[in-house]
């Protein structure tokens, strides 16, 4: 579907490629003041993206490749402004030979993330799957038996958490899980330490010494395939796997082995290798709510999170048409 807005300025195209990633709910209405703004729901396919971006000046993507293939031919293009964070999928290649720049969006999704961060760790390490059915199917009825009990849970007072990548989202986890009184201690793929809060280690002693692991960290060469089952059988067999970052970052065939074995007590994921969920992925078949929670990616889209998304779209081309490099990726 397409949708057109006129403004009073006319010679500025911008152009939305996928604007249901970010919601029906969310107002696009203050890019009305660069120029005409078109909004497609979903592009499918480059043939679509070439059509589309043809006479753009502006376009905004979520996660379509930005590429030769798919913006080319878009002779007028001169920015690219995407409603996320992550440029894994960006030709910088390409860009840096025709010039055209390319921005992503940062700090916008740090509390929404951290939140569900917790809320994944908090529905495995509580059990909450367990006594939510325990009640719903009636067994709490006149019960006297305190049979629940028998499904054992325990306090992140005094765990060790462990975090893969300090940045803005892991400082925050850092500062919740301090709070619910763990020790705190982080591993920085780039090798680059810079947080002088928390102490540094050894991916190794990230893995032997932490009871929560949580991962924040960009899909890069470094962290692609950094957690595989040779990875799972260094950890305790009574810790937590939580991944809200890139699903690349895992090797998924080994953490559904690990889970298997009961290597690791459970792993809780808001994101996967393959997006949508493939029908081969191989953690479809494992249904023990328990030790798994599986969530689609949703982690950074509270109404908060969108909303400012669409916020910092707006300072990203403001700032680029005033000549100045705001958020701009190489």
């Amino acid at each position: 579907m397409e949708k057109s807005f006129k403004e009073q300025s006319p010679e500025m195209k911008i152009v939305l490629l996928e604007t249901l990633r970010l919601g029906s709910d969310i107002n696009y209405d203050c890019l009305k003041e660069f120029g005409e703004v078109v909004a497609y729901d979903e592009t499918n396919n480059y043939e679509e993206a070439i059509e589309r971006v043809a006479d753009a000046d502006i376009v905004i993507v979520d996660q379509f490749p930005i590429n030769e293939k798919s913006m080319g031919k878009a002779d007028r293009l001169k920015l690219v402004t995407m409603t996320s964070t992550g440029t894994n999928f960006v030709d910088f290649e390409f860009i840096n030979r025709t010039g055209i720049a390319v921005a992503n969006i940062r700090g916008y999704s740090t509390t929404s993330v951290a939140q569900h961060t917790f809320a994944l760790l908090l529905y495995l390490y509580e059990k909450l799957s367990y006594f939510d059915d325990y009640v719903k199917q009636e067994k709490y009825v006149n019960d006297t038996s305190n049979e629940s009990f028998f499904m054992r849970f325990h306090e992140l007072s005094g765990k060790t958490w462990g975090i893969v990548g300090m940045g803005q989202i892991g400082v925050l986890v850092a500062q919740i899980a301090s709070a619910f009184g763990c020790k705190v201690i982080y591993y920085s793929p780039s090798g680059k330490p810079h947080n002088q809060d928390y102490p540094h280690v050894s991916f190794d002693e990230l893995l032997t010494e932490s009871d929560i692991i949580s991962v924040h960290t960009p899909l890069t060469q470094t962290t692609a395939g950094l957690f595989g089952y040779n990875e799972f059988k260094k950890m305790k067999s009574t810790a937590y796997f939580i991944n809200v970052a890139r699903g690349g970052i895992l090797q998924e065939e080994g953490l559904a082995k690990a889970l298997e074995e009961n290597l690791i007590a459970g792993a809780g994921l808001d994101v996967l290798t393959v997006e949508p969920m493939s029908p081969d992925c191989p953690l479809l078949p494992f249904k023990d709510s328990t030790k798994l929670i599986i969530t689609p990616h949703m982690a950074w889209a509270s109404v908060e999170s969108r909303t400012r998304s669409i916020e910092e779209i707006y300072l990203n081309i403001k700032a680029f048409l005033n000549g100045e490099e705001r958020n701009i990726c190489r």
